[in-house]
C-alpha cells in the first residue's frame, strides 16, 4: 500500500521519526486554530510524484493565503489522481536538503540504502551524476544497516554526516519494525546543528504484514476512505480493484491469475470489464455475506450492466456456491444486474441445475459465457 504523505508521516512519527507539525485538511471549512504554527506548507495528498512541479505544493504566510491555496488545489487532477485532501505543516526554513531511502532488494534478499548530500525535486537528475547518490545493500537487520552509515557519509559536510548518521538508524528501525517495502525521505532537512527533519515521506507497506502491525491497522481503519482497496482486503479478506470506471461487466471471480486472464480476454474481444476480484474459493462457503459485499461494490459502477461469474472450484462445492449466490442476490433485491456464470469444478451439474431454476445460464466454456454476456448487453 502506497501511503499518502500525511499518513506516511503519521506512521513514521509513531516510530519516533522527526516530522514537521502537520494536520490534514479535507475541505475549505477549517479553523486555523486546529493547524500547526505558521508559516505553512500546503501539500496535495495524492499517491504520485511531481507535486511540486505541478504547483500542488505551496507556501502560505497567512490564513487568507492558505485558504486561497486550498481552494485552488483541492479538486485538481494530477496524473489521473484527484486531490481530495492536503497536508498543512509548519514550514522548515534555513536547512539543507538531502536524501535518504530504504528499499527491499529482492535479488540479494537484503535492503538497499541510498543517500545523497543533496536532495529535493531534482533528485532524479542528480541520480544520473556518477557518485552523487551513494548506495549499499545490507541484510535486513538493524546492526547490519547501521554498519553502513559511516561509509555512506564519508566526505560529507560534518553537519550533513551527523544528521544522516542520526536519521539513518532511527529510520532503519522504523523500516524494519514496520515491515516496509520502501521508505524514502526527500528532502531530509539537515539543520546547521546536525539535527534533521523529514520534509517529505514516501512509504510503501507490506499488506500481508498488516495483521502484525497495530499502528498501521489503526491508521487503515481511520483512513479507510483514502485506501478503499487495502481496507477491503484487510476487512473482507479479498482483493478488489476497479480497473475501468466505465466498465460494463462486473466480475465475480476466484484466483488472481484467472481474474487477470479474464480481464485480458474480455478486452481482447472488445468487452469492457469493470473490476478485478480475487476471492479465494474457501471464502465462498458457509455464508453469503462476502458475496453480498462484492456484488454491492460492483453495483457501484455507474455503467455496469451484467455480472459475469467465473469460478474454478477445487475444495468448494459448486452447489453450495450456487445456493449462496442466489441467497446473496435475494438479500439485495434493489440490484437488478443480470447474471451469467461460467463454472468448472466439484458438483458442477447440481450447481447448473439449481441456477437454471433461477434463470442464471451456466457454461463451462468461456466463449459460450461471453456470448451470453453479449446478449445481455445488446
Amino acid at each position: 500500500m502506497f501511503l499518502l504523505e500525511h499518513d506516511a508521516k503519521t506512521l513514521l512519527a509513531a516510530h519516533g521519526a522527526a516530522m514537521p507539525a502537520g494536520a490534514l485538511l479535507e475541505s475549505l471549512d477549517f479553523d486555523t486554530a486546529t493547524l500547526p504554527a505558521p508559516p505553512w506548507m500546503i501539500k496535495a495528498q495524492i499517491p504520485v510524484g511531481g507535486r511540486g512541479k505541478a504547483g500542488l505544493i505551496r507556501t502560505a504566510n497567512s490564513a487568507d493565503e492558505l485558504r486561497a491555496h486550498a481552494r485552488d488545489i483541492l479538486g485538481k487532477v494530477h496524473k489521473g489522481m484527484t486531490v481530495r485532501s492536503c497536508r498543512v505543516e509548519t514550514r522548515v526554513g534555513g536547512a539543507d536538503e538531502t536524501y535518504l531511502s530504504f528499499m527491499l532488494d529482492p535479488v540479494s534478499a537484503g535492503v538497499r540504502i541510498m543517500v545523497a548530500a543533496q536532495g529535493g525535486v531534482e533528485i532524479e537528475t542528480l541520480a544520473a551524476t556518477e557518485g552523487a547518490v551513494r548506495n549499499e545493500v545490507a541484510m535486513p537487520r538493524l546492526h547490519d544497516l547501521n554498519a553502513c552509515w559511516a561509509r555512506l557519509t564519508a566526505g560529507f559536510a560534518p553537519h550533513v554526516a551527523a544528521a544522516i548518521n542520526s536519521a539513518g538508524p532511527a529510520l532503519a528501525r522504523a523500516f524494519l519494525e514496520g515491515e516496509l517495502s520502501l521508505l524514502e525521505i526527500n528532502p531530509l532537512f539537515v539543520h546547521k546543528d546536525g539535527t534533521w527533519t523529514a520534509g517529505d515521506a514516501k512509504v510503501v507497506t507490506n499488506d500481508d504484514a498488516i495483521y502484525r502491525q497495530p499502528v498501521l491497522r489503526a491508521l487503515l481503519e481511520q483512513r479507510a476512505a483514502a485506501y478503499p482497496e487495502a481496507y477491503r482486503k484487510h476487512r473482507h479478506g479479498c482483493d478488489y480493484v476497479v480497473v475501468d470506471p466505465d466498465g460494463e461487466i462486473g466480475l465475480l471471480t476466484t484466483g488472481a491469475g484467472l481474474s487477470m486472464m479474464l480481464i485480458d480476454e474480455l478486452r481482447a474481444t472488445g468487452l469492457k470489464p469493470y473490476n478485478f476480484l480475487d476471492v479465494r474459493t474457501s471464502g465462498l462457503r458457509g455464508d453469503a455475506t462476502r458475496l453480498v459485499n462484492v456484488i454491492e461494490w460492483i453495483a457501484e459502477g455507474k455503467r455496469v450492466r451484467v455480472l459475469l461469474v467465473n469460478i474454478f472450484a477445487g475444495i468448494t462445492d459448486l452447489k453450495e456456491f450456487a445456493q449462496l449466490l442466489v441467497e446473496a442476490l435475494a438479500r439485495i433485491p434493489h440490484i437488478k444486474l443480470p447474471v451469467v456464470a461460467r463454472l468448472v469444478g466439484t458438483n458442477l451439474e447440481a450447481a447448473r441445475d439449481f441456477l437454471a431454476t433461477h434463470g442464471i445460464p451456466v457454461s463451462t466454456e468461456l466463449g459460450v459465457a461471453l456470448e451470453h454476456v453479449r446478449r445481455k448487453l445488446a
